[in-house]
């Protein structure tokens, strides 16, 4: 964990994963004039409370600058390389659980973003999620509880933890 309590935790990214999400962003942006024409002629249709294919491009712009803002941000703030081995849980680490004290209902995933999910087989829970925020910081062998989206408190355990290599 950082120093600071007010710090995000670093995210971790292969040069393949940083890569390809600078790509990404570099074809939104190579995309902007693109938006911009389909908008303009769509404007020229003619009465703009009616125009589906006006309100279609005014949006699909405003989610391309919406991934435009994040993906500037993340490749900013980003690490390259391999993350630090740690000896708590953190973001980019691949962590094996077990529930409720049955050591035979085991469950390994990324926690992690979900730009990380597409890199990877493995199921990516996110930081804040009630899970991840459960067992962020725990150590091998740590139980660590949790409220799930229907209200139940869940037990888990986790077994092992290791930098996820991609």
């Amino acid at each position: 964990m950082s120093t600071n309590d007010n710090e995000a935790p670093a995210t971790w990214l292969s040069q393949d994963a940083y890569d390809r999400l600078q790509a990404e962003l570099d074809e939104h942006i190579a995309n902007r004039p693109v938006i911009a024409a389909e908008i303009n002629a769509r404007r020229e249709e003619g009465d703009l409370r009616e125009n589906g294919g006006y309100h279609a491009a005014r949006e699909e712009q405003g989610k391309a600058e919406g991934r435009i803002l994040y993906l500037k941000e993340l490749l900013r703030t980003a690490k390259v390389g391999e993350a630090p081995t740690a000896d708590v849980v953190s973001p980019g680490m691949v962590v094996t659980i077990y529930f409720d004290d049955d050591a035979d209902d085991t469950e390994t995933f990324l926690l992690g973003s979900r730009e990380i999910a597409s890199t990877t087989d493995l199921t990516v829970y996110s930081p804040e999620s009630a899970l991840g925020k459960a067992i962020l910081g725990g150590k091998a062998g740590q139980t660590c509880t949790y409220t799930a989206p229907s209200g139940a408190a869940i037990k888990v355990t986790v077994v092992k933890f290791e930098p996820f290599s991609g």
